[in-house]
């Protein structure tokens, strides 16, 4: 039987669950994930889980934070005055809001907190710092 290697497009099922059980992404409600082994499209530890895997092969997997997104970063959480925000939007933690940088690159941001006149942003990605747990299936190798 073909095992998964570099440079196969693969299909996955899959849950991600935190260390508490909680599950923050699945795609048994939706087709699944198909994606080119090493082309970076998803993080190192669920890449490295599949590498070997035979079509109909199941198992689960722990994922340091190392090899998910990444420590949370101190530097990416800054505060920013209300008033440079659109008067309209309702704040609240927990929102995300889609920032441009001078560089037209957009970045997705998370209020953290909000305050009489400073808001507090987070623009590390909601799963950095966290060691991640999948189970996965894998549905096919298509060479």
């Amino acid at each position: 039987m073909v095992k998964a290697k570099k440079g196969d497009t693969v299909k996955v099922e899959y849950t991600g669950k935190l260390i508490n059980g909680d599950v923050f992404d699945s795609s048994r409600e939706r087709p699944p994930l198909e994606f080119k082994i090493g082309d970076g499209k998803v993080i190192p530890g669920f890449k490295d889980a599949v590498l070997g895997m035979e079509p109909g092969e199941s198992k689960t997997v722990e994922i340091p934070v190392e090899d998910g997104y990444g420590a949370h970063k101190k530097e990416l959480v800054f505060e920013v005055n209300r008033n440079q925000l659109p008067d309209d939007l309702k704040l609240e933690k927990g929102l995300q809001l889609h920032l441009q940088q001078p560089d037209g690159r957009i970045v997705v941001v998370v209020v953290s907190a909000v305050g009489d006149s400073t808001v507090k942003l987070d623009a590390n990605h909601p799963l950095a710092g966290k060691k991640l747990i999948f189970d996965l299936m894998l549905l096919d190798v298509i060479s």
